[in-house]
């Protein structure tokens, strides 16, 4: 007669494609150089642990364009169910408007005809 033992029933490992997903930040600057990458993560990974795709970089201390992200991307792993953390929310916020106002910003100069001898 076989006893069920739950110590040894099934459980998800840490490798199961059903573990929850979280957006974040990865640190990866010195001390008092704060350098990030925005990462995909399994929810329960260290901060600086293994990602599950790199996604796109964050430097705080550039002035200008701070943040380099793959949309395309970030869409893709949302669309799979990861959750971005609340500071990831506002920089995406931020990289899909500076992404659609770029275009408007530089239109296309006509090129002058040349002139004709006469």
């Amino acid at each position: 007669m076989a006893l069920f033992d739950p110590f040894f029933a099934d459980e998800p490992t840490r490798n199961s494609s059903l573990m929850a997903l979280k957006i974040r930040l990865s640190r990866i600057g010195a001390t008092h150089q704060p350098h990030y990458r925005i990462v995909v993560a399994e929810t329960r990974s260290r901060r600086d642990g293994d990602a599950v795709e790199t996604v796109g970089t964050y430097d705080p201390r550039t002035k200008g364009q701070q943040v380099h992200i793959r949309l395309d991307r970030v869409d893709y792993w949302i669309g799979k169910g990861a959750k971005p953390t609340d500071t990831l929310h506002s920089i995406i916020k931020r990289a899909r408007r500076g992404a659609t106002s770029a275009p408007e910003a530089a239109p296309a100069k006509p090129e002058a005809a040349p002139a004709t001898a006469s």
